[in-house]
């Protein structure tokens, strides 16, 4: 006798054909087309099935009877102890059509073929969507007590089981996994859903803030997530015992945790901040519903949500889970499974290897020249201070991607190598000299990318100078803020306003400034550079919320101290930790790929939180900062051994910070 199981390659199919594959007897499996079928040799190749024992048997959820031909009936008929129904959508985001036509009309298909070959029992997978939001305690003999089933799946799942309840013309048994997620031991997963849905979210919050910084969420609901092995291992446990005919099995963790101590798990192992404070949302229902839900109905808080949402990926739909009502009373099933000497893990004890995995192999950002070079295709890029430093380093690696890329410098012959360059490596690459504080040149340069080249779709502002002198040496120099002001503000801030009418038309667009580390943490003898920096991310931050909702964004690079040209000057700068050009570039491509509102280093932003809370503090760290470093190279040449390395020492500590 032997089994027959509907989707078999799928998540759950192949942890389970792998449990199955200990047992006796052949494995028939539904495949619905040839890639189907060579996916499935591929996996028992992999599993060590013998291909005898893996039979393909071709049919489709869709169709009557899964259009299983009838020699296969023939074949079939008295020979399945075992007919496994896996086969569903798990999509909270999918059509209500499609998910009926999937999982309620292909289950009733799936019931018709084990009637037509007399399967001698009929094993179904169901999920704990089938209690819809019911609120208490839903036990493994409750079916018809589930409510709030608006959303598609939760309904359609409910209605499968119902079919197999109510039509099911051979012995069955049901099971109710939880939110399914990886292996326990491996972190092993193909689809991300469930508490996937917020990892990207953590990461953001990982790149972008310090660990400590205590944050504020939701306690919400308690939400059950399984692993994989413990799902498969327990259905296979329960497929072989006697005497479990018509009973329904809740294959669930029996102490859930609350979305917020879930997202804290997760958030502790990508070393992301955690939620010190968590609001109990069970508060908003003494709230009238009428009021609460013309608060969240009210076009406004629609527009923000929304935005919110779609900046983090999180879905809707699954938003709506974090305060999930329901727990899962899974106390007969626990007993049954303890005689096989099977107990579902605790979250606490495989969080880490689930996220893990789920960095190193699902993060759909794992690729990033792809994804760069998907998010570039017909664009065009307009990258100034593009002959040296930062500037190259960012159009070759932009160059990779075969992306138009319009080179802006002041040196012609170093721009012209500078194009050859990334024309080598695939770059549709133009060279523009200009100097960008001269108005005629920056509207020359603006009407040669609209009229040869259909304008700009993302403007990246990296041309730059930069001086070193304290204020006291600058009493009678106003003409070195004027001069970074001309090209770090003016000349960028011409640049961008130039572009923008182009990208409102194509309501789709990105202005991303290389600006400075020093504007989070104000350097001292950088007080020029610094005011023209923060002169750039100040309009950079209004017209961002003018442009929020027209697909305009603007992205600001606080760059710590990068190796180039334009701090040679400085020769203490030869000892001190920085950035290379690449290092630099790299950021320059997370800024257009991720499109955030600012990148910074985790010192930059611990700068800034000190100037905010603690300015005095701030302003004695720098103070001692600028008297410990010299204002020249003529008195760093004098400075005692023992002096110089006292700075080298401070300076790593305060890695990338100008000085």
């Amino acid at each position: 006798m032997g089994y027959l199981i509907t989707g078999a390659t799928g998540f759950i199919g192949r942890f389970f054909l792998a449990k199955l594959a200990k047992r006796q007897g052949p494995l028939y499996c539904v495949v619905r087309s040839d890639r189907a079928e060579a996916r499935l040799a591929a996996l028992g190749q992999q599993l060590e099935i013998e291909p005898s024992r893996l039979i393909p048997i071709r049919g489709d959820l869709l169709s009557p009877g899964l259009g299983i031909g009838p020699a296969d009936l023939d074949r079939l008929h008295g020979q399945i102890a075992h007919f496994f129904h896996l086969a569903a959508i798990y999509d909270l985001n999918a059509s209500a059509e499609v998910q009926i036509a999937a999982n309620v009309e292909g289950t009733k298909h799936a019931l018709a073929a084990a009637e037509q070959i007399n399967a001698g029992c009929f094993h179904h997978v169901s999920s704990i969507a089938a209690a819809g939001l019911y609120r208490g305690s839903f036990s493994e003999s409750m079916f018809e007590e589930a409510e709030h089933m608006e959303n598609p799946y939760f309904l359609t799942k409910h209605l499968a089981e119902k079919a197999v309840r109510d039509s099911c013309a051979v012995p069955f048994r049901i099971y109710r996994p939880g939110i399914v997620v990886g292996d326990s031991q491996s972190g092993e997963a193909d689809r991300v859903d469930g508490p996937y849905m917020v990892f990207k979210m953590l990461q953001k919050l990982r790149d972008n803030l310090p660990k400590w910084l205590p944050l504020l969420g939701p306690e919400g609901g308690r939400l059950n997530i399984v692993p994989v092995d413990f799902v498969t291992e327990a259905m296979d446990y329960l497929a072989h015992c006697d005497d479990l005919d018509g009973r329904c099995f809740h294959l669930t963790d029996p102490q859930p945790l609350r979305s917020g101590e879930v997202i804290n798990l997760f958030a502790e192992a990508a070393h992301a901040p955690q939620m010190a404070l968590r609001l109990n949302t069970r508060l908003l229902d003494l709230i009238p519903r009428h009021l609460l839900q013309m608060a969240l109905h009210y076009p406004p808080a629609r527009r923000i949500g929304s935005a919110v949402l779609e900046e983090y990926g999180l879905p809707e739909a699954a938003l709506k889970l974090l305060n999930y009502p329901t727990r899962f009373d899974c106390r007969e099933t626990q007993a049954l499974l303890q005689r096989g000497g099977i107990q579902c893990p605790r979250l606490q004890d495989y969080a880490p290897v689930i996220w893990d995995y789920w960095e190193r192999n699902l993060d759909p950002e794992l690729d990033l020249n792809q994804c760069l070079c998907d998010r570039l295709r017909g664009q065009t890029v307009l990258l100034t201070g593009a002959s040296s430093g930062i500037g190259l380093a960012s159009a070759l690696k932009l160059a990779r991607c075969g992306t138009k890329i319009l080179m802006v410098a002041r040196e012609g012959d170093a721009l012209e190598l500078a194009c050859q360059q990334a024309r080598e490596l695939g770059a549709d690459a133009y060279g523009y000299t200009a100097d960008l504080t001269v108005d005629a040149d920056v509207d020359a340069l603006l009407q040669w990318a609209h009229e040869e080249h259909g304008g700009v779709d993302v403007l990246i502002n990296n041309a730059g100078r930069s001086i070193r002198r304290a204020v006291t040496d600058s009493k009678e120099r106003f003409h070195d803020f004027e001069r970074t002001m001309a090209i770090n503000y003016f000349g960028a801030l011409r640049l961008t306003l130039g572009v923008l009418e182009h990208m409102e038309k194509q309501r789709r667009g990105q202005i991303l400034n290389i600006s400075s580390i020093g504007v989070l943490t104000n350097s001292p003898r950088f007080s020029a550079y610094v005011a023209s920096k923060a002169a750039l991310d100040a309009f950079s931050r209004c017209a961002a919320s003018e442009y929020s909702d027209m697909g305009v964004r603007f992205t600001t690079i606080n760059m710590p101290l990068v190796k180039t040209p334009m701090i040679a000057p400085t020769k203490l700068y030869n000892d001190v930790p920085t950035l290379t050009p690449d290092d630099a570039a790299d950021l320059v491509l997370k800024g257009v790929l991720h499109q955030p509102k600012r990148i910074a280093t985790r010192l930059g932003i611990l700068g800034a939180v000190l100037h905010a809370t603690t300015p005095k503090f701030a302003e004695i760290i720098m103070n001692a900062a600028y008297r410990m470093f010299p204002d020249s190279a003529t008195r760093s040449e004098s400075t005692t051994l023992a002096r110089r390395q006292e700075q080298i020492n401070f300076a790593a500590l305060l890695r990338g910070i100008y000085f």
